[in-house]
């Protein structure tokens, strides 16, 4: 017999801020969903003390005293040595988190060069306070490129210089919006889902626009000329009254937030998918988690894409200065 447990209270009861109760929250109402529900709450609170506090951080594979370390073991979907990652459909990883394919930061840089689709890992996984990653990497067997065929991006520079085309999306409120709503301002659009477990992809994305959202709030000219725009890829769960709870607690207005500045969207599956293929995104669905690439734009005042960045490690700055130069041209 499974007890009647208040998790909203429960969770009001540690000294975390918004976006992390937001978080937790997410993370128990997906275990509840699962067998052995019983340990969902204490499941989840080690998976947020693991993650909340370095959510804007860039991995940093030196582990510390504290570092916990788990077995893990899966087959490998994508491999990108550029950023020295690979992408795992891994096994339940007992006593972090059930079995899912999502990407991981790889310590040991000879396996690059044997690593293909297909092949088969064992390793360790490390979660520290900055940071998770794979070292100890045993390769068992050869590839199959077949496998890799769900997350083949197409570059993002083919979008560059083109007209942004209509987008017809709805937002927090509920609200239809289109992307041909924002010509003459600069608009930054980037692509979330709230249930997205790593730190370093959707969180961050979303931490350095909040980022972006204080620094222009702060000039009444880049008030008046800028949009932020995070559209998610997870239209099922991510609904308006989701993305207005996730966006309230990243601006850190809750429920003061108006929305002015920095808008939530979601949409038919079908248009989020073509605006995902515009870009160049490519995302999938497994296990009640999303598989995916990043994509951030910059888009001109008269709708043509300036910019895209196809990973986490661009940074607020230099998209702040980008952004200016567009508005004083």
């Amino acid at each position: 017999m499974v007890r009647s447990f208040n998790h909203d209270k429960w969770l009001r009861s540690f000294t975390l801020s918004e976006v992390d109760i937001f978080r937790m929250d997410q993370i128990v109402r997906f275990l509840n969903d699962r067998p052995g529900r019983g340990h969902a709450i204490y499941l989840a609170a080690a998976l947020l003390i693991s993650c909340a506090s370095y959510a804007c951080q860039t991995v940093k594979p030196t582990a510390s005293a504290g570092a916990k370390r788990y077995d893990f073991k899966g087959k490998v979907v994508a491999v990108d040595k550029s950023r020295k990652e690979i992408t795992v459909a891994h096994d339940e990883i007992k006593g972090y988190m059930p079995a899912m394919t999502m990407p991981f930061p790889l310590k040991d840089e000879w396996a690059f060069d044997v690593l293909a689709p297909g092949s088969t890992v064992g390793a360790t996984l490390v979660v520290d306070t900055d940071g998770f990653w794979l070292e100890g990497i045993v390769v068992s067997s050869g590839g199959d490129d077949t496998i890799n065929s769900g997350l083949s991006d197409r570059p993002p520079a083919k979008a560059i210089g083109q007209d942004l085309p209509n987008f017809e999306l709805i937002n927090q409120d509920g609200k239809n919006i289109s992307t041909k709503m924002y010509r003459g301002k600069v608009l930054l659009l980037t692509f979330i889902y709230t249930r997205c477990p790593l730190p370093t992809f959707c969180t961050l994305m979303s931490s350095n626009f909040a980022e972006l959202n204080k620094q222009f709030a702060a000039s009444q000219v880049l008030q008046d000329r800028t949009h932020l725009l995070s559209i998610t890829i997870d239209p099922a769960y991510d609904t308006p009254k989701v993305l207005r709870s996730y966006g309230a607690a990243h601006t850190g207005q809750f429920t003061q937030e108006k929305f002015v500045r920095w808008e939530f969207a979601t949409g038919k599956p079908e248009e989020i998918r073509r605006m995902a293929d515009f870009f160049g995104l490519s995302y999938r669905e497994e296990n009640q988690q999303i598989t995916h690439s990043l994509r951030t734009a910059i888009i001109s005042q008269e709708g043509k894409i300036v910019k895209v960045y196809d990973g986490n490690d661009w940074n607020p700055a230099d998209v702040f200065t980008d952004v200016q130069k567009l508005i004083e041209r």
